[in-house]
């Protein structure tokens, strides 16, 4: 029977848990994308993700980041920095974009015991105003405007840190495209 819900199957697969993450969770979800999308086919072929309409509105483009960063280190095959949170909407060209929620998210991760924080350089002066001070202090909160410097601050490895800041800083063919 056709599915009546407006959402798809991709969709209802990775829809949001209320439980916490374990490390195993994540290891398992992890290892259940390596079978599903093989470095080799993302190595050969450009990747275009798009989540179409269906849920609740404004719902998910916060996520943006964290998506390309978690695609990132599934085809490089490193880990993403633990302890580290992100949000961000995410553009064509590479931009990281501003998006609401910034108070609720930061204090969230505070109280998860996040460390570090990847935010859009456009939602500082959120912070600085509705975020109280001793959260912000304990925190160490990162301000990115391109994909680039949310990857360099992502990646624990330092020489994936240098490539992503070395990118962002050379020319994109896509970029001055637009």
């Amino acid at each position: 029977t056709p599915d009546t819900s407006g959402s798809s199957a991709a969709a209802a697969a990775v829809a949001p848990s209320r439980a916490p993450l374990s490390a195993s969770t994540v290891a398992a979800s992890s290892a259940s994308a390596r079978r599903v999308v093989p470095r080799a086919l993302l190595a050969e072929r450009d990747l275009h993700v798009h989540f179409p309409a269906g849920a609740v509105s404004k719902d998910g483009p916060s996520a943006g980041v964290a998506i390309v960063s978690a695609l990132v280190s599934h085809v490089l095959g490193q880990p993403l920095r633990a302890n580290t949170a992100m949000t961000g909407e995410i553009c064509l060209s590479g931009a990281v974009l501003p998006v609401g929620g910034i108070k609720e998210k930061v204090l969230a991760a505070h109280r998860r015991g996040v460390h570090r924080v990847i935010l859009p350089a456009a939602n500082r002066r959120h912070v600085e105003h509705d975020v109280p001070r001793d959260v912000r202090d304990a925190l160490q909160l990162v301000y990115a405007e391109r994909i680039e410097h949310v990857l360099a601050a992502a990646f624990d490895n330092a020489a994936l840190r240098a490539a992503a800041a070395a990118s962002a800083a050379a020319p994109s063919p896509l970029r001055s495209a637009l």
